[in-house]
């Protein structure tokens, strides 16, 4: 596995595992603030945990293959670019180096060096921001998010089942915002992004859909 497709695993395990945390915790807090009978509640998360693990693997699954359709189509209409207007293909990527501040004659050089290596691989990257060697594996990133999101559903679960009924929405609600806190972090570091930025992001973001869930559920409450 090349490293470009373990990072699409690895970010669909982790994304995965987020939903799976948040869209469950959502659940069972909801149901939580209608009833405190704890089947009723162990029952709604476990049905959230069935549909969202197929619904994560098969969005995962549609995801990866309509990009790789697309970049099929790229593909094709860059080979019959080169085929029918190569100079234009030419003159497009040595503009674009240009654009750098490489001068013009070091340019066309260094074009026609690489589209002398490499000629598709080069105009498609160049044209479409892709490499044709790095190809992701929409079964591999169904097969993630089916693993991750049930794993991810378990904390709210266990936690939403096994602390006293005084304390246990409490309780979900702290043990889930460690857990956004942790893929939050996890994301972010994937993506070369801001960490702190991200994990507050993805905190405020379950807080409020635990809120809002249990404000909702409160007002079937009987």
């Amino acid at each position: 596995m090349k490293l470009a497709e373990k990072v699409n695993v690895m970010r669909a395990s982790v994304m995965g595992a987020n939903d799976g945390i948040l869209s469950v915790a959502g659940i069972v807090i909801g149901v939580a603030g209608a009833t405190s009978n704890s089947y009723a509640i162990l029952i709604s998360g476990l049905s959230g945990m069935l549909a969202g693990t197929v619904s994560m693997a098969m969005g995962e699954y549609v995801s990866v293959n309509s990009e790789r359709d697309g970049q099929r189509q790229a593909i094709a209409r860059e080979s019959r670019a080169l085929d029918n207007d190569y100079q234009g293909e030419f003159d497009f990527i040595q503009h674009k180096y240009e654009q750098t501040g490489i001068s013009t004659d070091l340019a066309k050089q260094a074009t026609h060096e690489m589209l002398t290596r490499d000629a598709l691989n080069i105009a498609v990257r160049e044209r479409y921001g892709f490499d044709l060697n790095e190809k992701a594996s929409a079964v591999a990133a169904a097969l993630a998010s089916m693993i991750s999101f049930p794993t991810g559903s378990i904390l709210p679960l266990v936690a939403i089942s096994v602390f006293p009924p005084a304390i246990k929405v409490m309780a979900t609600v702290i043990a889930v915002i460690i857990a956004l806190t942790l893929t939050g972090y996890t994301a972010a570091a994937l993506g070369h992004a801001n960490r702190g930025k991200a994990m507050l992001r993805n905190v405020v973001s379950g807080v409020l859909t635990m809120a809002v869930t249990y404000g909702i559920g409160t007002l079937f409450a009987h």
